[in-house]
């Protein structure tokens, strides 16, 4: 039986996009963009240190360099919260005044219904 492909078996980050040239991008857009969007959703202040692509990239360079695709997140929003909306499609949380996050959730559905 084939066994899965591993970590290791992936190309390296410089081959994927990530060298040099994404560090410099990246420097530049935490800079505009210093705060964690998921936090600033939730309307709480948190420094970013990662930038997500919204929508996945998967090895589409013109997807991968589109800024308008680029979110600052904290490494915790990007690890766990991110990880989870792309495997699952649902938002997990709320907000500060107990509004569900995700406009999907019955509840923020009726909120919303009511406005």
């Amino acid at each position: 039986m084939a066994q899965p492909p591993s970590k290791f078996d992936r190309e390296s980050s410089a081959t994927r996009g990530y060298g040099s040239r994404w560090q410099k991008a990246r420097e530049g857009f935490l800079r505009s963009h210093p705060l964690c969007k998921m936090h600033q959703d939730l309307g709480r202040i948190v420094p970013a240190t990662v930038v997500d692509h919204i929508e996945p990239h998967r090895g589409d360079m013109g997807k991968f360099w589109d800024r308008s695709n680029w979110q600052s997140l904290c490494k915790r929003c990007h690890d766990g919260a991110k990880q989870r909306l792309e495997k699952s499609g649902v938002l997990q949380g709320c907000r500060l005044d107990g509004i569900p996050v995700d406009p999907k959730h019955p509840w923020a559905e009726a909120i919303a219904a009511r406005r």
